[in-house]
């Protein structure tokens, strides 16, 4: 597979289905990105971000037994495939790489005010 771009909200789609792991349905998927990221994600922008990344063959998904919880609906269960954590890890590699060349001095800054 060619290297695709991945946009910010999908590096955090991604990061918080790692953090998940087999808990990541959309509505956690949802909670945690409020929780972690401080981004309040619409349950649509959430459906095709997570279709998008399906078909980018970053993530895969499966239905999950119903539970009581639920009504007896079941689950769409999302994980990242190797490719999907191929580019999460090139991702930190590349943010990483730039951090570290930033000299120290050029994030402080004085307020005049």
């Amino acid at each position: 597979m060619s290297k695709t771009n991945v946009g910010e909200f999908e590096e955090l789609v991604l990061l918080t289905i790692l953090i998940l792991g087999e808990e990541a349905y959309i509505l956690k998927i949802q909670q945690e990105l409020l929780n972690q990221a401080h981004r309040k994600a619409a349950m649509g922008a959430l459906h095709v971000t997570l279709g998008r990344l399906e078909k980018k063959g970053f993530l895969s998904s499966e239905l999950a037994g119903a539970t009581k919880e639920r009504g007896g609906r079941r689950k769409r269960i999302y994980e990242l495939t190797a490719s999907g954590k191929s580019v999460i890890a090139q991702i930190h590699e590349t943010r990483n790489s730039l951090w570290n060349k930033i000299p120290r001095f050029a994030l402080k800054f004085e307020y005049a005010g």
